[in-house]
């Protein structure tokens, strides 16, 4: 029985690697491929979660600040109010749960000190500089954001979905500055 297990655990790695692979070769040709690149400047998204988002997502254009996109992915908070009184809730989830997922799992990240590592200065070499200082003021701004809540003795989920939630903002910013060529 344990070997079966080892089995499936190898076998589920090799998928993931194999799939990777094939996003990694097929990334280029896409005509959303500039946005994808521009997003990895952004600390906790990768080649995946940048592929992930803009296929979920699709036009970011389309949305006219940040807010709508963030409620559009269901993270904002929900509301019950009667009269004059106003509760608010926990996010709607009302929208793609494989968007917000990801942005969630990328905004564990800011949890740490703002600083680029190497991995990310080879992922924003060649970007222009407006994207650059744009992730690097989100960077900033949510690392710091998330040492003041964690501070303030929120839980360690609500501060990373509020942090998720901020991060959206900045990817929206960043996909609205690169320009796409129409798809053929």
């Amino acid at each position: 029985m344990l070997q079966d297990y080892i089995h499936a655990v190898t076998d589920a790695e090799a998928r993931v690697v194999r799939l990777t692979t094939q996003i990694e070769e097929l990334v280029p040709q896409w005509s959303m491929a500039p946005v994808v690149e521009a997003m990895q400047a952004m600390r906790g998204v990768a080649l995946i979660v940048a592929v992930t988002l803009v296929a979920e997502v699709g036009d970011f254009s389309r949305f006219d600040n940040p807010r709508q996109l963030m409620a559009y992915l269901g993270l904002v908070p929900s509301e019950h109010s009667s009269g004059a009184t106003v509760r608010r809730g926990g996010i709607t989830k009302a929208g793609n749960a494989l968007a917000r997922r990801a942005l969630i799992e990328g905004a564990w990240t800011y949890r740490l000190q703002a600083r680029v590592s190497l991995t990310l200065l080879r992922r924003i070499d060649h970007l222009p500089q407006n994207i650059r200082d744009i992730a690097w003021k989100a960077q900033v701004r949510l690392c710091a954001r998330y040492r003041r809540l964690a501070a303030a003795d929120k839980p360690k989920t609500v501060v990373n979905t509020a942090i998720a939630r901020e991060m959206l903002g900045f990817l929206w910013d960043i996909a609205r500055q690169v320009k796409v060529s129409p798809a053929i």
